[in-house]
């Protein structure tokens, strides 16, 4: 039998080496695998754990829970209970460790991303749930006493379980409100309480959002909405006629014997809480309440600023507009007695189906289409009992699977019309709150991005987004003006344009005088009167609203700043390869985000 040779040396040394080679090459791609399996599963069921635990959110994020793996819940209207609250901040605290445990290298690039946004993210969330107390789920301005009705009666059908979800929501309300007053009177022995007209207010909501008259005449919006709701359903033949009626006298039933007593309790229980003693103070007045301002701050603009930088980033902005808008009036006399007399002017357009048809053809080009962009929009009329204390306009955001029915509320009484319901319904619409939505929906669907990425929320991105676009229109405007030889009337939009920049930005500057530095009302009042604002009930709802919705104002320009800064930051690291398309790109498909992350990615993608 012949001998096989011995190996040399040589070829002994290479085999160790391939062998050592493959070896950690296996642990290399473990490694990452295995953070990659530990992400998916974290994130997996981060975005599970929430939407189960809210029914009404998850109604609004995601149109078919099955498909993204929930097939068994129970509809829950989540409330206030202080031993949640304590747990809750527990789960964010191990959610956050687990995704500190991480390494982030190696993680897929898209992965890598979102893990920076939601480390980021729920470490404010963290900071800011160690604060109790400080948060107002009932403001006058914004609370849930008005927006429930609205979320409730946009409540989309889709199957038959969605009427019985919703039904169930309905029936939960009383619990509901009632956790809410717990919460305010927990508040109130924490010594953050509203002040009295503060609660006054939400009371008055409570006696005016429904009433006894209404719903027994049968014309109250969440009945006739209700009913409408279901016509689509028996048109599809998802549900029959008896099975409709069943659930109309259920609806008409929780109406009246849950949701109006519950509000009827809350009413009641907030009037044995009314303290004349209490004043009406921004935060920097209660303990912490400066460090509270600092993270609310993060958590509604996404910017990371420091106060005394964002104070001086507004005051150069309302420098250069008051500069501009003074130049403009002393170069135009005409247009300075035109704006004197409070004059408006005649706009092209009246219909608002029409703006937005306009709307669309003019930011083509600079914007990238919505895939499919087969969606519709209804324009809707608030409910006269809900139009006192809701915003001029707003849009409700569709689901991530279902963006192809849009709807925009108007509220008339407080829309005029012409230019302000254009740029309104830039805002709101296109390019704004509606296309920004649809577009990030359906590329992320497309991308195949992970669902927990809707869990992310930052009102600068989403707001600032919506006032950068606004402006635009008024350029759009100005331009349409000019098409028809209406140069007088252009120059008058370009005033309009600024005077609202400059508004905003005092107001912006006013939030932190209130929340970060304690400024009274009288120190408020002589700031106003300075920019001819002395009508004494103008400057004590500005002061009250600034003091009821803190961040608000900057929430809307200091976003508007923060994109601002990104585009010539772009422009300057992309040089000739800028375009407003590209940086639009940029901003819409790394979204939503805090501009802290976005600043660092465009670093990191620019050559």
């Amino acid at each position: 039998m012949k001998k096989r040779p011995l190996l040399t040396l040589k070829q002994l040394l290479l085999m160790v080496i391939l062998l050592l080679a493959f070896t950690f090459l296996t642990l290399f791609l473990f490694s990452y695998q295995k953070d990659e399996k530990r992400f998916t599963n974290i994130t997996s069921r981060l975005f599970t754990e929430e939407m189960i635990s809210n029914t009404l959110n998850m109604h609004y994020t995601i149109a078919f829970p099955s498909d993204f793996g929930i097939c068994e819940y129970d509809p829950v209207l989540p409330g206030y209970c202080a031993d949640a609250s304590r747990q809750g901040q527990i789960s964010l605290e191990n959610t956050l460790a687990s995704l500190k445990s991480l390494n982030r290298n190696k993680l897929e690039a898209s992965d890598a991303w979102l893990h920076r946004l939601l480390v980021r993210y729920l470490e404010n969330s963290l900071t800011l749930s160690s604060f109790s107390y400080y948060n107002e789920p009932l403001s006058p301005s914004s609370g849930m006493q008005s927006q429930l009705p609205i979320l409730l009666a946009e409540y989309t059908f889709r199957s038959k379980r969605d009427v019985e979800d919703y039904l169930s929501l309905l029936e939960q309300t009383d619990q509901y409100f009632a956790s809410l007053l717990l919460y305010e009177q927990e508040k109130a022995d924490a010594g953050l309480l509203m002040p009295a007209a503060s609660l006054k207010s939400v009371r008055e909501q409570c006696d005016t959002v429904i009433s006894a008259s209404s719903l027994q005449s049968g014309t109250h919006f969440l009945q006739t909405t209700f009913r409408e709701r279901l016509e689509s359903l028996t048109d599809a033949n998802l549900i029959t006629p008896e099975e409709a009626q069943k659930y109309i006298n259920t609806n008409d039933r929780l109406l009246k014997t849950v949701l109006l007593p519950a509000y009827t309790a809350l009413g009641d229980g907030l009037l044995i809480l009314e303290d004349e003693s209490v004043p009406l103070t921004g935060l920097a007045a209660f303990p912490r309440g400066k460090e509270y301002y600092e993270s609310l701050l993060i958590s509604e603009t996404g910017s990371y600023r420091s106060v005394s930088q964002i104070q001086e980033l507004l005051t150069t902005y309302f420098t250069r507009e008051f500069e501009t808008l003074r130049a403009l009036l002393s170069e135009h006399p005409e247009i300075a007695q035109k704006y004197s007399n409070d004059e408006s002017v005649d706009f092209p357009y009246e219909n608002a189906a029409q703006m937005l048809t306009d709307l669309k053809g003019r930011m083509t080009g600079n914007f990238p289409a919505v895939p499919g962009d087969n969606c519709s929009v209804s324009i809707k009329a608030v409910s006269q009992s809900l139009s006192d204390y809701c915003a001029p306009a707003f849009y409700l955001t569709t689901p991530l699977d279902d963006t192809t029915w849009n709807v925009i509320y108007i509220n008339e009484p407080k829309t005029p019309k012409g230019l302000e319901l254009y740029t309104t319904l830039a805002h709101e619409g296109y390019p704004g709150h509606l296309y920004q939505n649809t577009y990030h929906n359906r590329t992320d669907l497309s991308r195949g991005e992970r669902p927990v990425k809707e869990l992310l929320w930052y009102g600068g991105y989403l707001e600032g987004w919506a006032l950068y676009v606004e402006f635009m229109s008024y350029d759009y405007a100005s331009a349409m003006l000019q098409e028809t030889n209406r140069g007088q009337d252009a120059l008058w939009v370009q005033t309009e344009k600024h005077n609202r920049s400059l508004q905003l930005c005092l107001y912006s500057l006013l939030d932190i005088m209130i929340h970060y530095e304690n400024a009274s009302y009288s120190q408020v009042a002589k700031v106003l009167e300075k920019f001819g604002i002395d009508d004494s009930s103008s400057v004590r709802a500005i002061y009250t609203y600034i003091v009821q919705e803190p961040c608000n104002y900057l929430k809307y320009y200091l976003g508007y700043l923060e994109i601002l800064s990104l585009r010539e930051r772009a422009r300057s690291l992309w040089g000739d390869d800028y375009s407003d398309y590209r940086f639009h790109c940029f901003y819409l498909d790394n979204g939503p985000a805090d501009f802290l992350s976005l600043n660092e990615l465009l670093t990191e993608v620019s050559p």
